[in-house]
């Protein structure tokens, strides 16, 4: 077992929803992330799981990435999936796009190529899905690399609205707080979209009065 490997499961073992204390039903969410080569998709889900930035991959096979998160006080089962982009045919993409819920879609703001490439991926994700929002943060790499940019911050503003996906630009190499928060964007625009409407008002009452609550003793404190 290789030392990446054993970081990853280690990680796992460690986030398993039973250490949380939740005596609740699992919520299985399914990320794909897709974008042009080098443009850190690995490295990515890498930080993510281990909090480790290793820059450089051999990746021969698609790879499905696990662990358990609580986001928002719900219990959540995650997978990404990595794929192999030079050696996936169309077909294993459009099946890939159908058993997501929710889409990491990136580029290198020192890569435009990579850039333009992402309307025709959420085209294709679209096309594939058939709904009338699919859940999709665009996530701008490489932000540490501002001499050699390519692609500035409002153009990548811009597409994302174009595209109705989230925003964020991070550099995976420097902040693993950016790449945690960009996910859990996801897994969070996922869920809602799962809940029946009912339910998402109830949430957000609920997570409402948890935050006037939480206001309320903090000030009682203060006196």
């Amino acid at each position: 077992m290789s030392l990446l490997q054993a970081s990853i499961r280690n990680k796992q073992r460690g986030t398993r929803w039973t250490n949380f204390g939740y005596n609740r039903k699992m919520v299985p969410v399914k990320l794909l992330i897709l974008g042009a080569q080098n443009t850190g998709k690995t490295a990515l889900c890498v930080r993510f799981i281990t909090k480790r930035f290793i820059g450089e991959y051999d990746h021969k096979k698609e790879v499905t990435y696990k662990c358990s998160r609580v986001v928002d006080q719900e219990a959540v089962d995650l997978e990404i999936l990595d794929l192999t982009w030079k050696e996936t045919s169309v077909a294993s993409l459009e099946s890939s796009i159908r058993w997501a819920d929710g889409f990491l879609l990136l580029y290198s703001i020192t890569q435009r190529f990579s850039f333009l490439e992402v309307p025709q991926l959420k085209t294709l994700i679209d096309q594939t899905k058939q709904n009338l929002v699919v859940p999709a943060v665009l996530v701008a790499n490489k932000a540490d690399l501002e001499i050699g940019r390519q692609v500035t911050t409002d153009e990548g503003q811009r597409l994302a609205k174009d595209l109705r996906c989230g925003f964020r630009e991070l550099s995976v190499a420097e902040a693993v707080l950016a790449v945690e928060a960009a996910v859990l964007q996801l897994v969070r625009l996922v869920l809602d979209q799962q809940r029946p409407l009912p339910d998402r008002r109830s949430y957000m009452l609920t997570v409402r009065h948890a935050l006037t609550r939480k206001l309320t003793r903090s000030k009682t404190m203060q006196w």
